[in-house]
């Protein structure tokens, strides 16, 4: 009785196993007619990374009760594997599979490295039960390699300097003198002439400073008839142009006089300077100056004869006719003087003493010593001259452009990361001292260099857009934030930054390819067309223009782009072989021709 129960359950067992073998081999049999589609196909990489989406469909009633069916996918390169997540089909799960198809969509990524440019994604599907069961398909390919163009962005790596300051023209000074007379008189006493003023315009004269204008106000106090008036304040400006000359003649000025232009200007009948005088004066009260101002500013008091006349009936009268009056007949002389800047010779010369420790720092002052360090080609000699720019004055302008200058110096050296710490430093110096948009944006450039986070890059090139800058700054930080969102991948926007940049052949490259790597084939084609013509040197252009005309299905694109490409870059003929951008036309003999 033991034996046959034993018996009844081993064949019991085994007509279930071989029912479960049965289903399985239905299930992977009925695989053959799913649909497995990859997007996109070829894969392509973005911001170093590779995504795409798996979409599987099922036929009807393949799947089996108690059986789950299981998509698996892999990426196979380089004697490597790289396993992404299952998708798994379950009978409960799609309860009307007898009568549409099962079907579902995962998207999977993957960080990108060189060796997974030639590669196989494969697929294998398995049906499994629950007893440890299963059946497989054949893995098989579904997507052949990744597609690199994104790697193609031309890096801008322009530096923002802060203006030096420094003008060529010549600094203008202005100097006041004055020479006063007696009443009704336009003559110009020797007391005046041996004066501190008459001695300071003998000093100045004897110089032989480089003068462009000399400007003679003449002057006349209010009392007097008309007549000697206009005459007084003609005559006295005269009389100091002709004193002028003559201490030009005394120290030989030749014809360096001829070059200086007098400008002669009498005020005749004119309150303002005694309103001036009156209202600075402590000597009146308020109500004194009222009186005085009410019959000078009264719009019906008749002229200005008049109005002396009714101000000599005031009980102030003789007070201001004796305080006031005398610093009203007077010449006030305005000389406009060109103060000569150093040539670019000597600022040079005398930067390089600074450099070698032959004269001290403040021989140059701040505007000078910046300017100095754009004479010079030589990143070490720009280093020295800003590193002391730092020490006088401890501006953000100077340790901007020594953090510039740092930058520059490592990316000659390779990316050196202790070149690029002592350059972020100053730029933080340089926001300390004032925030600034020069610092943001090389901030955000040496981020984007030293460490490649493009992200935190975009965070300093939007807090340098945020403070306004103009012209080529604003230009430049567009610049540098574009190639930033294109290394994230994000096109529309870098298109749009690079849209805003300057037009140099890089950026329009850039803003080419940004426009391609959005599927903007139309507009893409356009700008690399005014790339080439911006720099008809550019292979990658050629390249581009190339992989743009492949990717709209124009072949004759494809051969007038590549060869021009292949001749100014050797290198590019082997990547046109691997590329996968060509791999509808690898087979055709006009893209043979065109790689030779």
């Amino acid at each position: 009785m033991h034996s046959m129960r034993t018996t009844l359950y081993a064949l019991l067992a085994g007509t279930i196993f071989a029912f479960s073998g049965c289903s399985l081999s239905q299930m992977i049999k009925k695989a053959n007619e799913q649909n497995l589609t990859v997007t996109p196909n070829p894969l392509e990489m973005h911001a170093d990374t590779v995504t795409f989406t798996m979409s599987a469909l099922l036929p009807v009633n393949m799947l089996k009760k108690g059986k789950v069916y299981t998509v698996t996918t892999k990426y196979k390169y380089a004697d490597k594997e790289y396993t992404f997540e299952d998708i798994e089909f379950k009978y409960e799960d799609y309860p009307n599979q007898k009568t549409q198809q099962p079907k579902a969509s995962k998207t999977f990524s993957m960080p990108y490295s060189g060796e997974m440019i030639r590669g196989d994604l494969m697929i294998m599907g398995t049906a499994s039960s629950a007893n440890g069961k299963s059946k497989s398909t054949p893995e098989m390919p579904i997507a052949l390699g990744v597609i690199t163009t994104s790697e193609l962005v031309m890096d801008i790596n322009e530096v923002s300097y802060a203006p030096h300051g420094f003008s060529k023209e010549p600094d203008i000074q202005k100097r006041n003198i004055n020479f006063f007379f007696l009443q009704g008189s336009s003559v110009l006493r020797s007391s005046e002439k041996r004066s501190d003023r008459g001695k300071a315009l003998d000093a100045y004269i004897a110089e032989k400073n480089i003068t462009r204008t000399v400007t003679i106000v003449g002057n006349h106090s209010p009392e007097g008839l008309e007549t000697i008036n206009s005459r007084l304040s003609q005559d006295r400006a005269s009389v100091v142009e002709k004193e002028y000359r003559r201490m030009m003649r005394r120290y030989d000025y030749k014809g360096m006089a001829d070059s200086i232009n007098f400008v002669l200007k009498p005020i005749i009948q004119d309150w303002t300077m005694f309103k001036k005088a009156l209202a600075k004066t402590d000597m009146f009260n308020d109500d004194e100056k009222i009186a005085i101002n009410k019959i000078i500013d009264d719009p019906n008091g008749g002229d200005f004869r008049t109005k002396e006349k009714a101000l000599k009936k005031l009980p102030t009268y003789k007070k201001f006719f004796k305080e006031i009056y005398p610093d009203l007949r007077v010449a006030k002389t305005e000389i406009i003087t060109e103060i000569p800047k150093k040539t670019d010779a000597e600022i040079a010369a005398l930067a390089g003493m600074i450099r070698e420790g032959k004269a001290p720092v403040d021989t140059l002052n701040e505007e000078e010593l910046a300017y100095a360090a754009t004479l010079t080609a030589d990143l070490d000699e720009k280093e020295k001259l800003y590193r002391a720019a730092t020490k006088q004055n401890d501006t953000w302008q100077a340790h901007n452009n020594l953090g510039a200058t740092l930058i520059q110096k490592a990316l000659m050296s390779d990316g050196n990361s202790e070149i690029f710490e002592d350059a972020i430093n100053h730029f933080n110096i340089s926001n300390n001292r004032k925030e600034n948009a020069f610092a943001y944006a090389n901030l955000g450039l040496a981020e984007a260099l030293s460490s490649g986070n493009n992200y935190k890059a975009l965070g300093y090139y939007k807090k340098a857009l945020g403070m306004n800058p103009s012209g080529d700054l604003r230009a430049n930080i567009q610049a540098l934030k574009g190639v930033s969102e294109m290394k994230i991948a994000s096109y529309q926007d870098a298109a749009s930054s690079l849209g805003e940049a300057n037009k140099s052949s890089d950026v329009l490259y850039d803003l080419a390819l940004a426009n391609l790597l959005k599927k903007d084939f139309g507009v893409a084609k356009s700008e690399f067309d005014k790339a080439i013509k911006a720099d008809d040197k550019n292979a990658l252009a050629y390249y581009c223009a190339a992989v743009t005309s492949a990717r709209m299905g124009e072949l004759q694109g494809v051969v007038d782009n590549l060869p021009k490409a292949i001749e100014l870059d050797g290198d590019l003929r082997e990547r046109a072989i691997n590329d996968l951008e060509f791999v509808n036309y690898a087979d055709s003999p006009e893209f043979k021709d065109a790689i030779k």
